[in-house]
This record gives C-alpha cells, structure tokens and sequence, in this order.
C-alpha cells in the first residue's frame, strides 16, 4: 500500500525543529523556515534499546468489529503502520479507498453507509413520485428568473431577503452565463439550462443548499465532503425531494441493516455546521478570525486554501474559539492557511480537536499557543508542555527515539494527550525520559 509522503504526525514534525524559548510566533508573519536536516542529539543511555519497526497491526484486533466489517464494507485485516499511524484498505460496494488514520477511517465508512441509504431512497416509491413532481416544476420557475428577475425576486418570501444579499452576485453571474450560452452557436435553451447550470446560484436562492445540509444532518455525514460519490447522491436526493415539494426523509430509509455508528459519533463536526448556509457558515468564520486577531492577508489565505474544505475551516476556527484566552491562535489560523493537502489540514483539525477536548474535560486551561516549527503546542496554567496526538499506534523507531532524547526536550517532561496506542518498549522508554502518556 502506498503510504503518505508527508506524515503528518507530531512527532515526526517535531523531527529537527528547534523548540528553543517557547516564544509566541508572530502571525503576520511568513511560515518559518524549513528546519535544518538533522538536530542536536543527547547521546543516547548505554542501556539504550536497540529501536524496533513499525507494528503491522490485525484489524479484527485493533478495531471495534463494527468498523471491521459491515453489510457494505469490509477492512483488509492486515493492517501497516508508519510508526504512528494505520493505514487502512477498504473495499466496499462503491470501490476501495486507501484510509490513512483511524478518524478518517470512521469517515469513510460512515460516508459508505450514507451512499447506501442514498441508494435505497432512490429506489423509493416516494423518491420516484417526487422526481414526477420536480420534473413537471422547476424548468418554468428557472426561465422566470432569468427572463424577470426583478419580478421574481420580488415575489419571494421576505423571510429570505437576507440571503439575497449574500448571493446576489452570483445571481446575477449564473443568469448571464445562461443567457451567453443560449446565444452561441449550438447554445441550449435557457430553461434546460438552467435545470444544470443554474444549479449552484439558482438552487441556493430557492433554499437548495438548505435541503442539502439537512440531507448530510440526518445521514450524519459533511455537508462538504470531498468523496465525489456522496457528494452527488445527496445533491440528486436533496433536489428531488425539495424541488417535488416532499419532506427530506433519509435518515430512516432502510437499508437492510442500521448505521451501527451514530451520526455525531461519526461526522464530529460542529453541530451549526448543518444550520446555516455555507455564505452564512463563511461569514461567520470571517468573524471569527477577526475576533482571533488574525491578520487580513492570513484570512484571505485561510479562505482561499482548497486544502481547507468549509467544514474544515469552520471545525478548526470553533477548536480555537474553545481555547478561550490562549495566547497564540492566530498563529495557528495561518498555519491552516498554509496547509498544502487535505491530509496535511485533517490532521491539524485533529490536534486542535484534542487540544479543545482536554481543556473541555477540566484539564489546566491552555495559556499559550506555540509553533514548534509547524506543529501546535501548548503551555497551560501550571506551566507544563502540552503535545496532542492523533495516532494510532507509535513504536519505538530510530525516528521515535531520536525525537525523545534532543537535547532541548530533555527535562521539558511533555504531557502526551493522545488516541491510540503506545508499543510496550515505547511505553518504556518515554517513562523513563519522564513523558506522561494520557488517553483521551
């Protein structure tokens, strides 16, 4: 299996990077400099282990047996890591999928069992009934936006003037380009147009987007997710359900077996994530990250970074909101920025996930947070040093223990918040430099 070439664990990140100080980055500032090749090593104690491989986990061991195997899924039972994370095959009725870390893993097979159901709602009495309906409606409503959008507008409910405001400009935007492409040479007639292309502005004036995050609510999955499959299935559902006039019933829809994990279980995203539309869900973050000090250019960034989906940048932003009072956030907010993969920005959600779950459970609160180097860490009220790690299962590698015994980390004694696993030798040794492993 091919394994991620950039790891995004903590550890190896801490791999070679001065922790000098504990200074508070300045987050105007540009990304810090790549770190030198190698860093500065405490010899090693002459009782010093020989380092062991990373472990090849079994599934059916390592894994709650619903994870392993469902009525649409099934885990590969071998299972390799890279010293800190898993990393996973799935195959499935809708393809195999290469899964790095057990979070995203818990993603995928939600995800799978969300097409499912989709499916089987596809297969409805009440889906093809609606689909009768939404055909006989939608092509007459699209031309009349187009042809008199003024009046259109006008007859809409107030209740919804806000969000005009939101998207008026791709209204506008969407009506023109149906207009140019009914000219040209071959051009489509506007209302068949606009039945595909004016989905993105017209459907969300008429309340698409709505009928959408409610679709992702009831399966418990993101609204804006980046597994192309799922992404189509709910819009196709959500459009014919709302454009047929039919209330959205998914979440029930038998499938021949029920979602053995609960939606909130699975999706771990914000709860207001299915509450507003995504213009308002943006405008929201915008604020957030005013309110964060975090500078114009790093905002602009930070919204224009495609390794960053929506739910990604608002589950990062409401992490740092919860380390209310911590000094550094706006570092981290452009270190999201300058994520160059969507791997790369998961596991940063992560980190601050656990970060915000720690202070949560009544643990010291965060007084800072630090880059070391591109990496979260924190000081909390006592003074300790707190690290988070979202892994699965470290062992005790050349890589590891070279970490472990720099010379500016011994004495330090770090808290370890993590979520899977530790080797017995790696156990061992992080005792006996001091380390504190706590699970979360």
């Amino acid at each position: 299996m091919k394994k991620d070439a950039l790891l995004p664990c903590l550890l190896l990140a801490l791999s070679g990077l001065p922790i000098s100080g504990m200074a508070q980055q300045n987050p105007a500032s540009s990304p810090p400099p790549p770190a030198p090749p190698t860093a500065q090593q405490a010899p090693l104690p002459p009782s010093a282990p020989a380092p062991e491989s990373p472990a090849v986990l079994k599934a059916s061991q390592f894994l709650p047996a619903d994870l392993v195997a469902g009525p649409f899924h099934r885990v590969r039972e071998l299972v390799p890591t890279d010293g800190y994370l898993a990393h996973y095959t799935v195959d499935s009725d809708f393809g195999s999928f290469e899964i790095t870390g057990t979070p995203q893993l818990r993603r995928c097979i939600q995800e799978i069992q969300a097409i499912a159901k989709l499916n089987a709602v596809s297969r409805s009495d009440i889906f093809a009934d609606g689909l009768r309906r939404s055909l006989e409606q939608p092509i007459d409503a699209a031309k009349n936006v187009i042809t008199n959008p003024v009046e259109t507008v006008k007859a809409m409910p107030s209740t919804v003037g806000h969000f005009f405001k939101k998207v008026g400009n791709s209204i506008s935007t969407a009506t023109s380009n149906i207009r140019e492409r009914s000219n040209e040479p071959g051009g489509v007639d506007p209302g068949a147009a606009a039945v595909k292309g004016f989905s993105q502005a017209g459907k969300s004036i008429l309340g698409f987007d709505k009928a959408k995050l409610e679709c992702a609510r009831q399966l418990g999955v993101d609204p804006y997710t980046d597994n192309p499959r799922l992404r189509d299935e709910i819009e196709k559902v959500a459009w014919v359900f709302w454009s047929g006039g039919l209330p959205l019933r998914v979440g029930g829809m038998a499938t021949g077996a029920s979602l053995a994990i609960t939606a909130t279980t699975m999706a771990g995203l914000p709860g207001d994530i299915y509450q507003v539309t995504p213009d308002e869900l943006a405008l929201r973050d915008n604020r957030a990250m005013e309110a964060l000090l975090v500078p114009a250019e790093a905002r602009s960034a930070f919204n224009a970074n495609p390794s960053l989906t929506l739910s990604l940048r608002h589950s990062i932003l409401t992490s740092l909101a919860a380390l209310d009072g911590a000094r550094g956030r706006a570092a981290v907010a452009g270190l999201a920025a300058d994520c160059t993969n969507r791997k790369q920005a998961r596991f940063l959600d992560e980190v601050l996930r656990l970060l915000a779950s720690r202070q949560a459970g009544g643990a010291p609160p965060i007084q800072e947070i630090t880059l070391m180097g591109r990496i979260p860490a924190a000081v909390d009220s006592t003074g300790a040093l707190v690290l988070t790690l979202p892994v699965d299962y470290v062992s005790w590698t050349t890589e590891v223990s070279g970490v472990v015994h720099r010379e500016d980390l011994i004495g330090r004694k770090p808290e370890i918040y993590h979520t899977g696993g530790f080797s017995p030798l790696a156990q061992q040794e992080l005792a006996r430099v001091g380390w504190t492993l706590r699970r979360l």
